[in-house]
């Protein structure tokens, strides 16, 4: 009777094999990782978060934003003020109640001509990356082709739709293309449908390259000929250095190839979780034929998130409005912060490690990501060494690989800190890899768990 009764009231456990395979796989513990050590280590000095900087923030705009965006609607939709306090306090249209804003400040700034219909509201562009990807995935045979090392976001928003990621080589100049068709076709002739590749051609993350004009072209017309899609995210186009910005794919596709995944997150406000995702293409048969795929993405969202927030939504589009449309001007004093960090970034490294064997990085243009290349292993172990010992923090670049590659790079961000804590923060790396390197030598042989 003792046996039955603790049997009965022993508390209920999951086994992990009844749980969604994503859940074991390592990809999925990158994010909180790194926030984890974030809060343990806080006087570090973090180069970890790909965050915008916070220097310009100011509370008291928020209602500016508000009102801007309720006299829009007023004026420019005709709407009484009991429409006004619906649209504000009610669930909403499930593409967004801002899809024409959006569309015209895609117009302004990139010469992107979205119709609204095409555009959805996404909380954050991380759900307009899960509904493609959920949308594209008809059966087992699918697969998504995605530059190698590709960020996390995507590899863990396929993952929970069940559609295996094919890594592509990362060149200078971005994605190989050739790498690229090698990849597609081999995985179609063992059976795979290679729906679409996700590609950064501004200032990708993490590793910061980006595409010419002439490689932006060529992909064009490699998804022309290959019948594939492109899933350009553009998170950091509006945010490059000194030199003219070059047309996004979405803007030089004449062919509806580009599936468009935008954030205001860099350029407005991360919480406001608002994204959004530019899908014209006209999907022909069954049910849905003659409808957008955005039209069918809104689908799928209905069901996930109903709509996204219109208070968020409201705020995005009263700074859209307070700026005519143009991130790129709403952006102008954080740009400049952005290219002076990288430019401190990249001279501070030549200083203190440049003539280190073994030790070198890249230069990117712009954007928010260095990529740092050492002869010694860096993991997690190691970054928390980092923190705990240095008071320094880095995103180990082993995360964008799905840990098969990039044990012996780190991912500097560049974004959110002052000069004087970049300064500070490059000490203290530079300590780091002396000390490293004086333990195990130039040659840089493993270091078993990182370090300690």
């Amino acid at each position: 009777m003792t046996e039955i009764l603790q049997s009965e009231t022993a508390p209920a456990g999951l086994s992990a094999d009844a749980l969604h395979a994503s859940l074991g796989d390592v990809s999925m513990e990158s994010m909180n990782l790194l926030n984890q050590i974030a809060d343990t280590h806080p006087r570090a000095v973090s180069f970890a978060a790909g965050r915008p900087y916070e220097g310009f923030y100011d509370v008291d705009r928020l209602p500016e934003y508000l009102r801007a965006f309720c006299d829009h609607l007023r004026t420019e939709r005709g709407m009484d003020e009991a429409e006004v306090a619906r649209t504000l306090f009610q669930y909403g249209a499930t593409k967004g109640i801002i899809t024409s804003l959006v569309a015209r400040s895609l117009a302004v700034d990139e010469g992107i001509e979205a119709g609204p219909g095409s555009v959805v509201v996404t909380v954050g562009c991380q759900e307009a990356m899960f509904l493609v990807l959920r949308a594209l995935r008809a059966d087992d045979r699918e697969a998504l082709l995605a530059p190698s090392p590709t960020y996390v976001g995507l590899t863990g928003a396929a993952l929970l739709a069940d559609l295996p990621v094919l890594p592509v080589r990362t060149r200078e100049n971005g994605i190989d293309p050739d790498d690229l068709v090698e990849r597609l076709r081999r995985a179609r002739a063992g059976g795979l449908r290679v729906r679409a590749c996700y590609v950064t051609p501004d200032f990708a993350n993490p590793s910061g390259a980006s595409m010419d004009l002439a490689a932006r072209h060529r992909l064009l017309d490699i998804a022309a000929a290959e019948d594939l899609l492109l899933l350009e995210d553009n998170a950091y186009g509006l945010l490059g250095g000194t030199a003219g910005r070059l047309p996004t794919l979405k803007a030089l596709d004449r062919r509806q190839r580009v599936v468009y995944l935008g954030s205001f997150a860099k350029t407005c406000m991360p919480g406001a979780r608002v994204g959004y995702v530019v899908a014209d293409q006209r999907i022909t048969g069954g049910s849905g034929g003659g409808t957008l795929l955005a039209d069918e993405l809104s689908k799928i969202k209905s069901m996930l998130t109903v709509n996204t927030s219109p208070i968020a939504q409201a705020l995005i589009g009263g700074k859209l409005l307070s700026h005519g449309c143009s991130l790129a001007e709403a952006n102008r004093r954080e740009t400049e912060v952005y290219r002076r960090n990288l430019r401190q970034v990249l001279d501070g490294l030549a200083r203190r490690l440049g003539n280190v064997p073994g030790v070198e990085w890249n230069a990117p243009a712009g954007g928010f990501f260095v990529v740092l290349t050492v002869p010694f292993t860096v993991d997690d172990g190691l970054l928390e060494y980092a923190a705990r010992r240095h008071g320094v923090l880095f995103t180990p670049m082993h995360h964008f690989y799905g840990a098969s590659a990039g044990f012996r790079q780190l991912r500097l961000s560049v974004s959110m800190l002052t000069p004087d804590r970049i300064d500070e923060g490059l000490d203290r790396l530079a300590a780091l890899v002396t000390e490293r390197l004086a333990e195990h030598g130039a040659a840089g042989g493993p270091v078993p768990g990182g370090g300690s």
